[in-house]
């Protein structure tokens, strides 16, 4: 037990010796232990437990519960752009070329820094994303992909706000609330019925706004690769691999799901009940599917939808 104890000091003695102090007493900011140990639960809740509990269960109805939640999402996301926006990249005080980390505590500083810490706190929300799936018992979205992606996200932004809480890297967290403002938006549409629904025909172009994003950072990250700049190369390194990894895996889905030969499309109709239709079954179209709400993967990086979907034909009866 002595021996453990000294391997833990010595553990927790890189962090305090090298995280910034800034934030060191911040809410789950001390240790890596709890934030860890959150994802670790996560991870268990949605591939095994919420499984078990909803195996003999019929799925949650929970359309207000979704529509609640995106617009939280929305107003989240839209509240944490413009104070990273506001604590630098919207107000030329932060340069896209280049920007080190500001150690200093003068207001806008610290309000970058608090930024952050906040952003972190958005990848906890995000877990809803896939216990409304276990509730509502769509397991397909659970991937393994997608459990690990969201898993992961809160230890990877809890490094940067111990070590980094600001500069270069919060240019991720800039667009990636942009692009969750709108995805939410998409969302929180949806969810409102089949008389929305019928406007939602630019789901298309939120996976391409996706795949500019990635492009945006992978860019934004590597250049520091060839220029001189006082930031951490490891950060460098993870937001760019992040980035560029992501695209491919949209970029797979796009191809699948939008760049299909036309007799593929044709192939994929549905007849059922006599009616020949657009996937649609006993007269519904699939997308007003599951209490009028339909998660497409167009945001895979958010919602956990699928990479590759391919509709199957419905069996007549």
């Amino acid at each position: 037990m002595a021996a453990i104890m000294r391997l833990y000091d010595s553990f927790q003695s890189v962090f305090d010796k090298n995280g910034d102090p800034r934030t060191a007493n911040w809410f789950l900011m001390s240790s890596p232990l709890p934030t860890l140990s959150i994802c670790l639960s996560y991870v268990f809740v949605v591939k095994v437990l919420g499984p078990k509990l909803m195996e003999n269960r019929k799925p949650f109805q929970l359309r207000n519960a979704l529509i609640a939640y995106n617009l939280f999402q929305v107003i989240f996301s839209s509240w944490l752009f413009y104070e990273l926006g506001m604590s630098g990249w919207l107000t030329g005080h932060y340069s896209l070329k280049c920007q080190p980390v500001d150690y200093s505590n003068s207001p806008i500083t610290i309000r970058m820094v608090h930024a952050c810490w906040w952003y972190y706190f958005s990848k906890f929300t995000e877990f809803m994303d896939t216990i409304f799936f276990v509730l509502r018992k769509k397991d397909q979205h659970v991937s393994t992909l997608h459990v690990i992606h969201h898993g992961c996200m809160p230890m990877s932004v809890w490094f940067g706000v111990k070590f980094t809480p600001g500069g270069h890297s919060t240019f991720f967290g800039l667009l990636n609330t942009f692009v969750h403002i709108i995805m939410y938006s998409y969302y929180l549409l949806a969810a409102l019925g089949p008389q929305i629904q019928k406007y939602l025909w630019w789901k298309k172009y939120l996976t391409s706004l996706q795949m500019v994003q990635f492009v945006a950072i992978m860019v934004h990250a590597f250049q520091l690769l060839f220029i001189d700049c006082n930031y951490p190369r490891a950060f460098v390194w993870w937001i760019g691999l992040h980035a560029v990894m992501f695209f491919f895996l949209f970029k797979e889905f796009y191809n699948q799901q939008y760049n299909k030969p036309k007799k593929g499309k044709q192939a994929e109709a549905v007849t059922a009940n006599g009616k020949s239709g657009d996937s649609k079954t006993n007269g519904h179209s699939s997308s007003a599917a599951s209490n009028g709400f339909n998660k497409q993967a167009a945001d895979y990086y958010a919602s956990g939808g699928d990479l590759i979907h391919r509709p199957q034909a419905a069996k007549s009866k």
